[in-house]
């Protein structure tokens, strides 16, 4: 039995390959668009009752310069990572991204959004926000004849 191979598998190590080559040059000679800092986001359902578990991976960041918002079924997460650059400094390499952030993310369920929490622990802010019970979504409505309305 053979394998298939993907021709596009290797795609992503040449693209990191030839922007660690090439990118490092155009950032150090200031050609280079400044990337965007957008933190990392996982997000899960679980438990009983249900709720939605919103996981921001925001290291380095102080969790004062941290907002969320949660508006109908999206969660915005926004803040700003703060660079600490002193004048003595000459960067070597500089990966870590830095600036103002925003993340909307949106969820696949109606929420509770008066008995969400958040906690932040080791960088990682966990965000849960209980799903509205289904039966909760119901609503039953009272057809009445014109006789009734007059």
């Amino acid at each position: 039995m053979t394998q298939e191979r993907d021709p596009f598998a290797n795609f992503e190590r040449m693209r990191r390959d030839i922007d660690e080559l090439f990118g490092d040059v155009f950032e150090r000679a200031g050609f280079a668009p400044r990337r965007a800092f957008s933190p990392n986001i996982d997000v899960y359902y679980c438990g009983k009752p249900p709720r939605a578990v919103v996981k921001v991976d925001l290291a380095g960041i102080d969790i004062d310069d941290v907002g969320i918002e949660i508006r109908g079924r999206q969660v915005v997460i926004s803040g700003e990572r703060r660079s600490h650059d002193g004048p003595s400094r000459l960067y070597q390499q500089i990966e870590i991204p830095h600036g103002p952030f925003r993340r909307v993310v949106e969820l696949g369920a109606d929420v509770q959004a008066d008995e969400a929490s958040a906690g932040y622990q080791d960088g990682i802010l966990r965000l849960e926000v209980p799903l509205v019970d289904s039966e909760e979504q119901v609503r039953h409505i009272q057809v009445r004849s014109r006789s009734e309305e007059a």
